[in-house]
């Protein structure tokens, strides 16, 4: 599985962005999906997953109730809208993939990450 993550960009405290991460190379319908973060100096922090049917969501409390995680299976493709963003979400962003449809553990797959950088 190749994942492919884009959306990123530079931002105003406030505002909401969108990330989309495409797999390919095998369908992802029955993988968890996970959302990622890493800043400069610091080391990756788990962000957000999403259930293979999209069913079941978890996120790290940084975020809950400002970014939401969702999945189009057809599309083979999972999302993470950022709303209100604050300078403390500037970081690159990965996505990954796991072949369990849900739980815990590690992810098999990741992808490059998007860089979001948020300016107060």
């Amino acid at each position: 599985v190749q994942l492919q993550a884009s959306g990123g960009g530079v931002v105003q405290a406030g505002d909401s962005l969108t990330l989309s991460c495409v797999a390919s190379g095998r369908s992802i319908t029955t993988y968890r999906m996970g959302w990622f973060r890493q800043a400069e100096g610091k080391e990756r922090e788990f962000v957000a997953t999403i259930s293979w049917s999209g069913g079941s969501t978890d996120y790290a409390d940084s975020v809950k109730g400002r970014f939401i995680i969702s999945r189009e299976n057809d599309k083979n493709t999972v999302y993470l809208q950022m709303n209100s963003l604050e300078p403390e979400d500037t970081a690159t962003y990965y996505c990954a993939a796991d072949q369990i449809q849900w739980g815990a553990g590690n992810y098999d797959y990741w992808g490059q990450g998007t860089l979001v950088t948020v300016s107060s």
